[in-house]
């Protein structure tokens, strides 16, 4: 049996960020060129599409926890977290971005990690209620849902190139603050 390069899974998982990122419709073999390895190799490591998507799906969660815990390290008011985190998650976009449109909910093990981080950012939305940050009239639920979309908005923007990240965070937290209301004339 041939030998397999320490890295060849990273280099697999590297590529398919990469490809993916540029185009959600590419196949395993665009992933495994790309990768510099061939389709037998990748299937070594990857039993096939729904495989390589966990993956990929388990690290870019990770990396997306990662990143919100090192942002909001310092913040003092729960409000601030959310504005922190905001600049930690929106430049991540590329490799996000498939987490949103893949439909990996259907995968238990996805679904869980996703529902486990949803549960965390209800926590913290009713914990800014209690500080002020938010009004407590407006459900938990509706803040999730217009934080996570906002998201999805900021990623969108910065994929088009209408936005650098910081940009569309600022955006992003912009509208989630104060809305999108303009001053009358």
């Amino acid at each position: 049996m041939p030998t397999i390069r320490p890295d060849t899974r990273d280099a697999i998982i590297e590529a398919a960020f990469s490809v993916y990122a540029q185009n959600q419709a590419a196949t395993l073999g665009d992933v495994a060129a790309r990768a510099g390895v061939g389709r037998a190799t990748l299937h070594r490591h990857f039993s096939g599409r729904p495989d390589l998507m966990r993956a990929l799906a388990q690290i870019a969660l990770s990396e997306l926890e990662e990143a919100v815990e090192e942002a909001v390290k310092g913040a003092e008011t729960y409000a601030e977290g959310f504005r922190l985190s905001l600049y930690a998650i929106v430049p991540l976009a590329n490799r996000q971005w498939f987490l949103a449109n893949e439909g990996l909910e259907a995968d238990p093990e996805v679904a869980a990690a996703y529902e486990a981080g949803r549960d965390e950012l209800r926590q913290d939305v009713e914990a800014a209620k209690k500080e002020g940050a938010f009004d407590a009239a407006v459900p938990t639920e509706w803040i999730v849902e217009a934080y996570e979309n906002l998201i999805y908005a900021a990623w969108s923007v910065v994929r088009s190139g209408d936005a650098t990240p910081k940009q569309a965070a600022e955006l992003a937290w912009r509208t989630f603050t104060n809305g999108i209301k303009g001053s009358a004339t």
